[in-house]
């Protein structure tokens, strides 16, 4: 059964401040595909996925678009109404079906303004969000494709309660912003590797810590960013 402590921000909340929320909270499908937010756009809810694990993306004029972030039952969307601005620059598109919850956005500002716990954790959350972007960019220049897809790979495992993730090859390569054919290359290898097993648009992962001897460094700094922001605050 989804409830909102199934989102470590949600979690990590006071009592008092949860209280003040709770009746707010809606429970929300995210389907797969669907976009919450379009580049542009005004915010008006703030998103704490539980299940559904969504995409950041930025969208060339051409129509080209590439992922700068994920975000999963660790995090939230909706970063840029406390940041000064009440748009985003980035679209967010459900990359994992599943389900969260929504929050009007003023009360999130609210409660932000409020600088209690509340504010401590979103600022402390949106700059382990800064660590997973200007990671990935390094990435994205710096590593292989197939280190970019084991980096790609485990932080969605890190969001989900299995191993088994449902996602095309496609839409892989058009999230780490390479062509197909260097997804299917590097997915092929894994595979054969003993790694990941394949077949229509479902990848299991069958040895995970062989992913992890592949992967890049960027997937560890990523992974102790959020674990320890989120600690800390959690411990103040």
């Amino acid at each position: 059964m989804d409830n909102p402590n199934q989102n470590h921000l949600l979690a990590a909340l006071s009592t008092a401040e949860f209280e003040r929320i709770t009746s707010h909270l809606k429970l929300t499908a995210m389907p797969l595909g669907d976009v919450l937010y379009e580049s542009g756009g005004k915010l008006q809810y703030v998103y704490f996925p539980t299940t559904a694990i969504v995409s950041m993306q930025y969208v060339m004029e051409n129509g080209a678009s590439s992922e700068i972030a994920g975000v999963g039952n660790e995090g939230m969307l909706g970063i840029s109404l406390f940041m000064g601005g009440n748009t985003t620059p980035s679209r967010a598109v459900v990359q994992t079906g599943g389900y969260g919850y929504r929050v009007p956005a003023p009360l999130i500002v609210e409660e932000f303004n409020g600088a209690g716990l509340m504010m401590r954790l979103m600022l402390r959350y949106t700059q382990a969000l800064i660590t997973q972007i200007s990671q990935t960019a390094v990435c994205n220049r710096h590593h292989s494709v197939e280190q970019q897809l084991c980096r790609w790979l485990l932080l969605t495992l890190d969001r989900l309660p299995g191993s088994e993730l449902t996602m095309t090859q496609e839409l892989i390569a058009s999230m780490i912003g390479v062509r197909r054919e260097g997804i299917t290359e590097a997915a092929g290898h894994l595979q054969r590797s003993g790694c990941i097993s394949y077949r229509r648009g479902h990848i299991t992962v069958l040895d995970r810590s062989g992913l992890e001897s592949r992967v890049c460094e960027c997937y560890i700094v990523v992974k102790k960013e959020f674990t320890r922001l989120l600690c800390d605050v959690r411990n103040r």
